[in-house]
């Protein structure tokens, strides 16, 4: 995949000499350190453990996860390939429950692989398909950005939670690429990145990437997010997404809820930026799977242990901010607004 048109920012994942090479979101800031996955037991892995997170960026890799199962497979036999492209779908189905675009594009790509005649069609059909997914992540995050750009002022402070940038994509990002847009527009912005606890996605990916990105960003505590806002220092928030429900329900990373809130209390505006295939058209909100992480992701900092051995944990990577409290939803084809579910049928035509 040949790099798109004035793209110079970090590209997340790759398909590369026939294998898939991602950013280690793990090693970040201290090392921008590639790895390379040769099958798709490794995508998986690297799916798990966040090597590669983000749902956009989740969805492309375990595409081409998908894509390096029927490349490197020896099958003979069209039945036999797609067995062994289906226990991929499978164990890659199975890495994240909460982020939607990884259900959408395993299927999608399933899709095009069951139409296939052949061994060698299936093949074809599966690779292409995941490498168009490439380039439309990418063209999607630009049009987003072109379409949020209108809602921020020349001189405006935002504050972003998590990461929502080009290392949650393909390239670009979501929240961070109207962020983007908006600069390239003219408009000198100002970013606040909030830490994100447990994983520090904030304080290790958000600030990392717009000090690469030339962009003036400052960190700070999630806890001091109602006081910056009760000074006035923050003028918009905008943030990505794992999942949106049709009714404008946005599920995104743990603590957003929180931020909504006192975005609401302090009336600032909140926007959330994502693509349509972060929506989620059957779900209800009592439907959503909410990721429970490993408890060593609160008990420690780093390797060293700072809680009480014995203590309980609870530990959800994600929260819901329900349609209330958001005053716009930026997507490829527009921006959203209330009330979500009219507006999005509308949309959709």
């Amino acid at each position: 995949m040949a790099k798109s048109k004035n793209l110079d920012l970090l590209l997340t994942v790759e398909w590369k000499e026939n294998s898939v090479v991602l950013i280690d979101q793990t090693r970040l800031p201290n090392k921008l350190v590639y790895v390379k996955c040769t099958d798709y037991h490794q995508v998986a892995d690297a799916i798990k453990k966040l090597v590669v997170r983000g749902a956009p960026a989740i969805g492309v890799s375990a595409a081409l996860g998908l894509a390096l199962a029927t490349q490197k497979s020896k099958a003979g036999t069209l039945s036999e390939l797609m067995t062994e492209l289906d226990a991929a779908f499978k164990e890659l189905r199975a890495t994240r429950p909460t982020a939607v675009n990884l259900f959408w594009a395993l299927e999608r790509v399933m899709g095009k692989a069951k139409k296939g005649k052949t061994v060698a069609d299936v093949k074809g059909a599966v690779l292409s398909e995941a490498q168009k997914m490439w380039e439309e992540d990418v063209k999607a995050n630009r049009q987003m950005g072109s379409n949020g750009a209108q809602l921020f002022s020349d001189g405006d402070v935002v504050l972003t939670h998590c990461n929502a940038g080009s290392l949650a994509t393909v390239a670009y990002g979501t929240a961070l690429g109207v962020i983007r847009a908006a600069r390239e527009n003219g408009k000198r912005l100002s970013v606040i990145a909030t830490e994100t606890r447990p994983v520090m996605q904030g304080a290790r990916l958000t600030a990392f990437e717009l000090q690469h990105d030339g962009v003036d960003v400052s960190l700070i505590p999630d806890t001091a997010v109602g006081h910056m806002m009760s000074r006035g220092a923050i003028k918009r928030v905008i943030v990505g997404a794992d999942r949106v429900l049709r009714t404008g329900h946005v599920f995104n990373k743990i603590g957003t809820y929180q931020v909504a809130i006192l975005a609401n209390r302090h009336k600032v505006p909140f926007y959330v930026a994502a693509p349509l295939s972060t929506f989620d058209f059957e779900s209800s909100p009592e439907d959503v799977i909410i990721e429970e992480r490993s408890v060593d992701e609160v008990v420690k900092v780093g390797k060293k242990r700072v809680a009480p051995k014995g203590v309980r944990i609870f530990n959800p990577a994600f929260d819901m901010t329900p349609p209330e409290l958001i005053n716009g939803i930026i997507t490829e084809r527009g921006v959203l607004k209330p009330p979500f579910e009219k507006n999005l049928k509308a949309m959709l035509g």
